[in-house]
Order: structure tokens, then sequence, then C-alpha cells
């Protein structure tokens, strides 16, 4: 029996990248739903949930960093790839900060989209049992979930590279979440990050 297809939603005003990715991702066996807003994607993703969203940053009415504010509130724990242009790579990092997965920055290969979006799918769909760090340890609850994924690759003495790799998100993105776990958990290295992380143990004995 064959499995049913991951589905894809693609959000962008501009139909000839909505056409583009459409007709890449079918070819791959994914099926695809196209919106040319987020205020309709919005209306249609609570009904269908996909498994991952390919979303520009600029769109008329709601931007993709409004949506990604929206969608954070309802615990949303879909991958969120946003489409970037060299010029709003500033932008792009903002998006990573509200809840999206990773960026894609124009123009981009196709294949190389299809690539990164598998694994991100393959990530979220076994982060469930992912590497868990100590329950709670100074800072903890200050993180997201994926930043904790993203600190348990760094504490395990991955490379950002390694890291992207396992958790299909870019090198580039996991050093931004690096920056953001350190700021919030007041380390000053990689080092500094397992001694916080192992504190707890340290304190309980």
């Amino acid at each position: 029996m064959n499995a049913k297809p991951h589905v894809i939603h693609i959000v962008d005003d501009d139909p000839a990248i909505r056409d583009a990715l459409t007709v890449v991702f079918e070819l791959e066996g994914f099926a695809v739903r196209e919106f040319d807003d987020g205020e309709s994607f919005l209306g249609e993703v609570d009904g269908e949930r996909p498994h991952c969203v390919i979303m520009d940053v600029h769109m008329p009415g709601q931007s993709g960093i409004e949506i990604l504010r929206r969608l954070h509130t309802t615990g949303f724990d879909v991958p969120v790839f946003v489409i970037s242009g060299q010029g709003d790579i500033p932008m792009a990092v903002e998006a990573i900060k509200h809840g999206a997965h990773d960026f894609i920055e124009k123009p981009f290969d196709a294949d190389t989209v299809v690539g990164r979006v598998r694994d991100a799918i393959a990530a979220a769909e076994k982060s469930g049992n992912g590497k868990g760090l100590a329950a709670d340890f100074p800072g903890s609850d200050s993180l997201t979930p994926r930043e904790r994924e993203v600190l348990a690759e760094i504490t395990g003495g991955a490379s950002n590279k390694e890291a992207g790799r396992t958790l299909g998100i870019s090198p580039r993105t996991i050093e931004v979440h690096r920056a953001r776990i350190m700021e919030k958990l007041g380390a000053r290295n990689a080092a500094d990050l397992v001694r916080i992380v192992l504190s707890r143990e340290g304190t309980a004995q």
C-alpha cells in the first residue's frame, strides 16, 4: 500500500514562483497547495495540517513575519521556510526568531530546495524521540523547542554544518540559533554551554 504523500503549502503572491515550486514538488511526489496571501493560508491551515510550509517574506497584507507571529501563538510546529532575496537576510533572521525553520535565498536551485525540505520533514518526524537535554538547567525555560534541539547538537560536539544536516537547516541558521542560545543562557562559548547544561547534574550530587 502506498503511503500518503507529504503535503507542502506554498504561500507567495508571485504566481510564477508558486507555479515553479508546485511543478518541482509534484514531480518529486509531494502534494502541493498554493496560497497567494497569508490570510487565505491561515484560513485553511487548521483544516489540513501540512508537513512543510514555504512562504515569501514580502506579501500584500500581512508579511511573512506577521503570519509567523500568528502561527507561533497557536503552537504551530510544522517546518516553515521563508523565501527572501539577498537584501532581505536581516528580515530572514528576524523570521527565524519568530519560529521559521530556515530561509531560502533567491535565486534558488530547485533540487536544493527539495533536498532541504525533505531533510526538514525527516528531522521534524523524528524530533519527538530526539536526543534530549537534561529536563532543566539554568535558563532552560527560556529556550524554544528548536533552540533546545540546536543546543543538544552543539553540546554533543556537532559543528554548525553537522548540526544543520541533522536538523534539516542551514549552517547559517544554526549560527543564528547558537547566538540566541548563548545570549539567553549567558554563555561565552561552546564550552560554557556544556558547563551550563551539565550544571544540574553537578549540583544534584
